[in-house]
């Protein structure tokens, strides 16, 4: 028996894409604050921490979904379309969006500028591109052809 495997379509190399680029931006540093004294090294958080985490799992997440099709072989996967997706985006950005909120209120640790919550960290921005690159994705899904 042969299979023919189909074709990746734009929208999941898109979202394969965007959870590439979403997992890198988790790993980097998302905030950096220097600590009083000057001697001491900053302090920093990425991803890892927080409500961050849900955006690793999403990039994940992502990763998974686009590769199912291919490891169940020619049946059908039910989760396989673009609503499952569009759930993970949601998800995504949710935890993006919470743990800014987290970090203008960090506690003990304290921002000269509201600002340097978005200019501290490359992480933050990246993760945001991967995020929005999935989003993208999922609105080509909805323009692409059914065929799984």
């Amino acid at each position: 028996m042969t299979m023919h495997r189909r074709p990746l379509g734009g929208g999941r190399t898109m979202a394969a894409i965007g959870g590439v680029v979403v997992l890198i931006g988790c790993l980097l540093p998302w905030w950096q604050l220097e600590q009083p004294g000057g001697g001491l090294p900053p302090l920093s958080g990425n991803g890892l921490e927080g409500s961050g985490i849900l955006a690793l799992l999403v990039g994940v997440a992502t990763l998974l979904l686009v590769a199912l099709p291919y490891a169940v072989g020619d049946r059908p996967t039910p989760i396989d379309r673009w609503e499952a997706f569009a759930f993970l985006a949601i998800v995504g950005w949710i935890g993006l969006g919470w743990r800014i909120f987290e970090l203008f209120g960090l506690g003990a640790f304290r921002f000269n500028t509201p600002l340097e919550v978005f200019t501290n960290g490359p992480g933050l921005w990246i993760t945001g591109i991967g995020l929005a690159i999935l989003s993208r994705a999922v609105f080509v899904m909805t323009r692409e052809p059914h065929y799984r």
